[in-house]
């Protein structure tokens, strides 16, 4: 049936899908964690959880990853509940720099693919919090305005309106000028509209323990299918460029210290594995590349790879993203080459 397709195509398609079913568990993941966020985290708790001063923010945001099982392919959806929860956009970004790394499912497979060593691991570790340190500090206190799209903190900011006017008190609207009819079609606009911003800013004090699982339910849905297509678009991507870029051509241009660093952060771009998994590709370098590029290549593929970037435009400002990028990449670079 498929004989007369290339076979470029096939190893395409394979490649695509098995990019598809490494990712998708920890998509899962990620956006059920966002959707527990949502419902069960509130904006007071992180108003006391996130210290103020700026530079603690960032280390607080840094370390906290520690604490999430997620890799890159979910982190996206949940860095976005945080900071429409609230969060500072330093602190946001410092988790979602170091959550896909040093966290301990992460730390243990680097730990086993470099044969029971700590050497790397500790490397992988420091470099992320390093980068994550500097980057974070660099968007408190150089980046103006927001980073989440104007469109995603209009609809937010809406939707709360239309809520508290839904939920005014009868004896309010009798005393105002509001017509019945006017309140009639402000009831009728909230029911109608989209049930995952209905449930994002519902009183979770009038929710019972189910109430609040059913709904995080649902907005893990909605984060799903709003994330999921970016994933697939990203999955493509990287698939056909591992398909029709031989990885062969690309080792034979990194001779030397600076361009083999170069080469394995192209790579871990390219590959766009899970962090999860990426520490075993990384280990099969070991006798063609140096300990300074494989430590870039296990740094900088957990913090920006095809599939994630796809999913942090979706959600971020095209100049956040640009910054994000450029400040990323230097300072992973700049880590690779001193250490």
């Amino acid at each position: 049936m498929f004989s007369h397709l290339p076979n470029s195509f096939l190893q395409m398609n394979t490649i695509f899908i098995s990019i598809l079913i490494e990712a998708l568990p920890f998509v899962l993941i990620g956006v059920f964690i966002a959707g527990f966020i949502q419902m069960f985290i509130s904006e007071k708790f992180i108003a006391r959880v996130i210290p103020k001063n700026r530079f603690l923010a960032v280390v607080v945001g840094s370390c906290i990853g520690v604490l999430f099982p997620s890799c890159e392919c979910g982190i996206v959806p949940i860095v976005r509940n945080l900071l429409k929860k609230g969060v500072p956009l330093h602190a946001g970004i410092a988790f979602m720099l170091t959550a896909p790394i040093i966290n301990p499912v992460v730390l243990f497979s680097t730990y086993v693919a470099f044969g029971s060593t700590w050497e790397i691991p500790i490397l992988r570790v420091v470099g992320s919090l390093v980068v994550a340190m500097v980057v974070g500090n660099l968007i408190a206190f150089f980046y103006k305005g927001e980073g989440l799209k104007e469109k995603i903190l209009n609809t937010e900011s809406d939707v709360k309106e239309e809520v508290e006017l839904v939920q005014t008190p009868p004896l309010m609207l009798a005393d105002s000028s509001v017509p019945v009819t006017q309140f009639t079609m402000l009831e009728t606009s909230q029911e109608e509209h989209h049930h995952s911003h209905e449930h994002a800013h519902h009183s979770h004090t009038e929710m019972n323990f189910g109430q609040k699982l059913w709904h995080t339910a649902q907005h893990s849905v909605d984060e799903f299918f709003s994330v999921g297509k970016y994933l697939v678009f990203g999955a493509f991507i990287a698939a056909a460029m591992q398909t029709y870029i031989k990885t062969s051509t690309l080792m034979q241009i990194g001779h030397g210290p600076i361009l083999s660093i170069l080469l394995m952060m192209v790579l871990a771009f390219i590959l766009s594995l899970c962090s999860e998994a990426d520490a075993f590709i990384g280990a099969s370098f070991r006798s063609i590349f140096s300990t300074q590029s494989i430590v870039a290549f296990l740094v900088f593929g957990p913090m920006l790879d095809i599939k994630n970037l796809m999913m942090m435009l979706a959600s971020f400002k095209v100049k956040f993203v640009l910054f994000l990028v450029t400040t990323v990449t230097i300072v992973v670079f700049i880590y690779a080459l001193i250490i």
